[in-house]
């Protein structure tokens, strides 16, 4: 019996999401694979935030609850997995580099025309094998829980092109740079400026998959100038945000 869920039991799917809709909160007794096969999906749960572009795709286990906003038109597909099979061994929602055989698998297998039954195993087989080998990127927006830290982090999702300090952020919510500074590694992994770095990147896929211009994007993120959000952007992603947009 296959590992991977077909449609009577919830299995391989494809979904188009108009710009802004919404998926709201769910889980699944399954392992899933998402892939934004175009368009970007912003992916939340309650560890925090991710922002997927097409050439990425999103791990996310079992009983792990999660929300899905999409960005431009988009089209979500899905696999399901059987609870043990866990190719990549991973026990919380993490990014994936989707090569371009892997996308042209999830492709062939969440198609409006079901592959026939060996077809579908070779298939499967080379999913798996692919899985094993794929590289997991560090690319989550983790969600903060203590209150000041929320506070500092509503003001730069607002406007992420704010480039006060984190004393200046310490000043409006009521807490010391160092108290902050703190916090964010321990609530976080990341020091404050990677944490700032990640939310502008992930506001960047955002406008870019909305139409924004490279170097609009650029300004309305905190960038000294478009080359500096290039650099930065393909240092994150492996590609321009030229490249990316044209994906």
């Amino acid at each position: 019996m296959s590992a991977i869920r077909h449609s009577e039991s919830g299995g391989p799917s494809r979904v188009p999401l108009a710009h802004r809709q919404r998926i709201g909160w769910h889980d699944h007794a399954s392992h899933q694979l998402i892939h934004p096969h175009r368009g970007v999906l912003r992916i939340s749960t309650p560890i925090g935030d991710w922002v997927v572009p097409p050439h990425r795709g999103v791990w996310i286990p079992a009983g792990v609850a999660h929300a899905h906003e999409a960005y431009g038109p988009t089209e979500m597909r899905a696999l399901v997995f059987d609870p043990p099979v866990n190719p990549l061994r991973l026990d919380r929602p993490t990014v994936l580099a989707i090569t371009p055989l892997l996308r042209e698998v999830v492709v062939a297998l969440t198609g409006d025309d079901e592959p026939a039954a060996t077809q579908r195993a070779n298939l499967e087989r080379v999913l798996l094998d692919q899985l094993r080998k794929v590289e997991a990127l560090p690319l989550c927006l983790p969600a903060p829980s203590d209150t000041r830290l929320r506070d500092v982090a509503a003001i730069l999702e607002a406007d992420p092109a704010d480039g006060r300090t984190l004393a200046e952020l310490g000043a409006a919510v009521g807490a010391s740079e160092r108290t902050l500074s703190r916090l964010f590694r321990a609530e976080t992994g990341m020091s404050f400026p990677q944490w700032r770095t990640q939310l502008r990147l992930h506001h960047a896929l955002i406008l870019l998959a909305g139409g924004r211009s490279v170097t609009s994007t650029a300004a309305a993120c905190g960038y000294s100038g478009p080359s500096a959000f290039i650099q930065a952007f393909r240092h994150a992603f492996g590609t321009t945000p030229h490249a990316y947009v044209r994906s």
